[in-house]
């Protein structure tokens, strides 16, 4: 449990450490619900690129925590709406998920992104592979809906 405090602690001094941003700029944090369900976080890195990590508690077996990190893309030419961006974004990361045996996996995420006009807030949906390397090669799948605010 102590560790939890810490990971929130260093997520807080992140994040107000950071200049201010909208949607699709900055530093946004929120939560997510699925599998896994917890806490999501993003860094926008340039126009079209950015990092995403979650902190997380998987249901699926048993409970386990989950952490994940993920570079991602953002094609913004794809989905057309009236207002706002969606942008469909792919990437590839890692996760380490903590239950009685330690898995480790790469992710490779697949979603969409709603990004409000003129508010520092937006929408995702996620499914992600997760082709597990230890204890054993195995094919998972995680998805999550979610929301983030933007610093």
């Amino acid at each position: 449990m102590r560790n939890i405090a810490y990971l929130w602690l260093v997520v807080a001094l992140l994040v107000t450490g950071l200049q201010a941003g909208s949607a699709r700029s900055g530093a946004g944090v929120g939560v997510m619900v699925g599998d896994p369900t917890g806490i999501s976080g993003k860094v926008w890195l340039g126009p079209h690129t950015a990092l995403d990590a979650g902190v997380a508690w998987s249901f699926r077996d048993e409970s386990a925590f989950h952490l994940h990190g993920d570079y991602l893309f953002h094609n913004f030419g794809i989905f057309r709406v009236e207002k706002g961006i969606l942008p469909l974004y792919y990437g590839i990361g890692g996760r380490i998920k903590l239950e009685k045996d330690t898995r480790i996996g790469i992710r490779l995420p697949v979603g969409m992104n709603y990004l409000f006009e003129q508010s520092p807030v937006d929408l995702f949906l996620e499914v992600v592979p997760i082709l597990e390397l230890v204890p054993a090669t195995e094919l998972q799948f995680n998805a999550a809906i979610g929301v983030r605010y933007f610093f």
